[in-house]
C-alpha cells in the first residue's frame, strides 16, 4: 500500500531533501487562473509528451480554439460551460522544488470548492483581470484566504496585453489590491504583470513588461516559504476507524502531525485515557523502523483495552489537544439562509461530528466591503467569528497551535455550509476527570408514578413586565394542586441568591442563563417540573439553555407588546431607563431578540392569567409531560 508523503518535503534518490509546497490559485471567475495553470505546466516542462498536440487535435475535433485551460479540466461539465467547478491538484517542479498546485473554482457558486483548496494550502496566488480590476470576488477570495490562516500571497495582474501592458493599469491594480491585503494583515509577497496566454512574466520578463523589474511568477513561488514541517508539531492522530483481526484490536487513521513510534506512551483525547503503543499494523510485510511522520496512514494496536471511537484524538502526553465543549471560530457562511444566533449545526472537527448550537455571533463581516456589520446573523458569503457550544466533549486545537487540526467545517441538512478557523478553544467547560458525577438512586419512573408528570423545565421568556412571573406563580398552584412537584426558579430571586455575583454584561447575562439552565436541568432529571421566570433576552442564550436541558425543555414566550409591558412597569425599571438611571434594560437599552420558534406563545393582553394557564397545560398534556390520569384538584386555579 502506498503510504502518503510529508507534505512539507520530499527526499530525493541521493538521500538530499526537496522541499514541497501547496500553493492554491484564486481569483474572480474568467479572470485567467485555468490559463495560467496550463502555462506553468508548459513553461517547466511538467507535461507528459504528447499532451499539449493531443489537447489541441480534440479542441479541433470540437471546434473550439485551443485554450490552455484545457490542460487541467477534469470535468466535461467544466468545458461546456468555461467555468472552473472543481479543485485539481497539479504537480509540476521548478528548480527550487516541487508545487503542488491547486486550481481553485472563482464562481461565487462554487466558494465551498475554494474552500477546499485553500484548507490545503501554505500560500496562495490571487489573479486578477487586468480589464476588470479588483472585484467584490477578489476581495471575498483574499478575505478567504486570510480566514484560512493563508499568510503568503503573490498577486499576478492578467490579461495585460488587453490593456496594452500598460504601466499605469498596472500601478494602479497594484496599489489598490495590496492596500486590501495589507488591511488583511498580509504582506503581499510579490504583484506580477503578465500574460497568461502570451506567456509574458510567467517564466520570463519580457520586453512588453520592460518597465517591470521584479519576479516572474516561477520566481514568485521559489520564494515562498513551505510550512513549518508538520512532523516537527506535537503528535495529532485522530481515529478513523477500529478494526477487529483475530485478538487484535487495530486503531487506523492518519498521523496529522508530529510521529509516533512503538512504546510511546499516548493519551486518547477526549476521554483522556493513557496507554502505549503495542504494534503498528500494515499489510506490507516489511517491518516498520523508526518513528512513523506525519502524512502516513497507519493502524496501531494498544497495550490494553479501552473504549475509543471515531474521532478522537491520539497524542503525546504532555501536548495533548483540549478538551472542550465550547469553541470560538471565524467562519465563511456559504448558506442561503443567514446564520442566526440559536442556530442548531453539525460541526466537523477532522474526522469527528458533532451537533452543536451557535451561541453568540459577532464581527459579521461583509468581506467585499470589508466592513463590520451591527448584526445578529451571518449572511451568505459573509465572514463572522461566532462561540459554539457542542453537544458532546471534543479534542480541539487553536489553528494557531497547529493549522491541520484548527480547521472546521459546518453541516446544515446535510451540505457544507460554512467553514473557518478555530481561534480559541475554552477548556473550562470541561468536566476535571477527577470529579464523578453521582446520580440519583430513585429511577425516572418512581418519580413519574409519584408526582404523575416527567421532569420537565417550563422557560418563561418575555419582556420585562409581560407576565412571566404572574404565569410562573399561577402555574405553579396549578401544578401542585394536581399532585405534581413544581418548582419555581424565579430570574430575580436567583440573582439576589446563587447568581448575586453577576452582572448585565453580555458574558455575564449568557453565565445567569448557564446556571438557570444547569440547576433546572438538574431538577427535570430528578422528576421535577422547573419552571423559570426569567427574560434571557438572547436567543443563543436561549439555544444553550435547551441545548443544555434537552428534550425536557418546553419554552414559552410571553409575547405581551412592548408598550403594554412599559405602561404596567410593575417595579419602575421602565421608568428609571427612561431617566438614564437604570443602564442596560432589557426593552430600553438592551435589545430583546424574540423567539421564532417556541412550544407556546401567550400575550398575557389577550389572555386572563387562567386562560394562559389552562393554555399550558393543555400544551403540557400533548407532550407528555402531564400525564391524563392525574386527577385535577386544583379548577379553581
Amino acid at each position: 500500500m502506498n503510504q502518503p508523503v510529508n507534505p512539507s518535503s520530499l527526499v530525493m534518490p541521493n538521500g538530499t531533501t526537496r522541499p514541497q509546497l501547496r500553493i492554491v490559485i484564486v481569483g474572480h471567475v474568467d479572470h485567467g487562473k485555468s490559463k495560467l495553470v496550463g502555462r506553468l505546466l508548459h513553461e517547466t516542462g511538467s507535461l507528459a509528451d504528447g499532451k499539449l498536440e493531443m489537447l489541441k487535435a480534440v479542441s479541433a475535433r470540437r471546434g473550439m480554439a485551443f485554450e490552455w485551460s484545457f490542460l487541467l479540466d477534469a470535468l466535461q461539465t467544466e468545458r461546456d460551460q468555461g467555468i472552473t467547478i472543481d479543485t485539481t491538484q497539479i504537480r509540476f517542479r521548478t528548480k527550487a522544488r516541487d508545487v503542488v498546485l491547486i486550481d481553485a473554482p472563482g464562481h461565487a457558486e462554487f466558494l465551498r470548492n475554494m474552500i477546499t483548496g485553500a484548507s490545503q494550502a501554505d500560500a496562495a496566488v490571487l489573479i486578477i483581470d487586468a480589464l476588470e480590476g479588483v472585484r467584490d470576488q477578489t476581495r471575498r477570495h483574499a478575505y478567504l484566504l486570510h480566514l484560512l490562516g493563508v499568510k503568503q500571497v503573490a498577486v499576478v495582474v492578467n490579461k495585460m496585453d488587453r490593456f496594452d501592458f500598460s504601466e499605469a493599469r498596472f500601478t494602479e491594480i497594484s496599489e489598490e489590491i495590496a492596500a486590501h491585503l495589507i488591511a488583511l494583515g498580509v504582506a503581499p509577497a510579490a504583484i506580477i504583470p503578465i500574460s497568461a496566454r502570451d506567456g509574458d512574466g510567467v517564466a520570463e520578463l519580457t520586453d512588453r513588461i520592460g518597465w517591470y523589474h521584479g519576479l516572474t511568477v516561477v520566481e514568485a513561488l521559489d520564494a515562498l516559504t513551505p510550512a513549518l514541517a508538520l512532523d516537527q508539531l506535537p503528535l495529532r492522530l485522530p481515529v478513523q476507524a477500529i478494526y477487529k483481526f483475530d485478538d487484535r484490536r487495530i486503531v487506523a487513521g492518519r498521523v496529522e502531525a508530529g510521529h509516533l513510534a512503538i512504546g510511546d506512551e499516548v493519551v486518547i483525547m477526549p476521554a483522556g485515557k493513557v496507554a502505549r503503543v503495542k504494534s503498528v499494523e500494515q499489510w506490507s510485510a516489511r517491518p516498520i523502523e523508526g518513528a512513523l511522520g506525519a502524512g502516513r496512514s497507519v493502524g496501531i494496536t494498544l497495550d490494553r483495552e479501552l473504549f475509543i471511537e471515531r474521532g478522537d484524538v491520539i497524542a503525546h502526553a504532555g501536548s495533548v489537544p483540549t478538551e472542550t465543549r465550547r469553541l470560538r471560530a471565524r467562519i465563511f457562511w456559504l448558506h442561503e439562509q443567514s446564520l442566526k444566533a440559536g442556530a442548531s449545526i453539525l460541526l466537523r472537527l477532522g474526522v469527528r461530528e458533532v451537533r452543536a448550537t451557535v451561541v453568540a455571533i459577532e464581527k459579521a463581516i461583509d468581506p467585499g466591503k470589508l466592513a463590520h456589520v451591527e448584526t445578529r446573523e451571518i449572511a451568505l458569503n459573509h465572514v463572522g467569528e461566532i462561540d459554539i457550544t457542542l453537544a458532546q466533549p471534543v479534542a480541539a486545537d487553536c489553528h494557531a497551535d497547529n493549522p491541520r487540526t484548527g480547521r472546521l467545517v459546518i453541516e446544515v441538512n446535510g451540505r457544507i455550509a460554512g467553514g473557518g478557523l478555530v481561534l480559541t478553544v475554552d477548556a473550562g467547560r470541561a468536566v476535571p476527570r477527577d470529579i464523578v458525577p453521582v446520580r440519583s438512586a430513585l429511577r425516572p419512573e418512581e418519580r413519574t408514578g409519584r408526582y404523575r408528570h416527567n421532569g420537565a423545565v417550563l422557560w418563561f421568556t418575555g419582556l420585562p413586565g409581560s407576565g412571566k412571573s404572574t404565569l410562573a406563580l399561577a402555574l405553579e398552584q396549578r401544578l401542585f394542586h394536581i399532585g405534581g412537584s413544581p418548582i419555581l426558579l424565579d430570574g430575580d430571586t436567583l440573582r439576589a441568591g446563587l447568581n448575586r455575583d453577576l452582572g448585565f454584561s453580555a458574558d455575564d447575562r449568557r453565565e445567569n442563563i448557564r446556571r438557570l439552565a444547569e440547576v433546572a436541568g438538574h431538577l427535570a432529571r430528578n422528576g421535577h417540573t422547573a419552571i423559570v421566570a426569567a427574560v434571557s433576552p438572547s436567543r443563543g442564550d436561549r439555544a444553550e439553555a435547551r441545548r443544555m436541558v434537552d428534550s425536557a425543555f418546553r419554552e414559552i414566550y410571553v409575547s405581551t407588546p412592548a408598550a403594554i409591558c412599559e405602561q404596567r412597569d410593575p417595579k419602575g425599571h421602565y421608568a428609571r431607563a427612561r431617566a438614564g438611571t437604570l443602564q442596560d434594560f432589557t426593552g430600553i437599552s438592551n435589545e430583546y431578540q424574540a423567539p421564532e420558534a417556541v412550544e407556546l406563545a401567550i400575550d398575557t393582553s389577550q389572555a386572563s392569567v387562567r386562560e394562559a394557564v389552562d393554555r399550558i397545560e393543555t400544551m403540557l398534556r400533548k407532550s407528555a409531560v402531564l400525564h391524563d390520569q392525574i386527577v385535577d384538584l386544583g379548577a379553581n386555579i
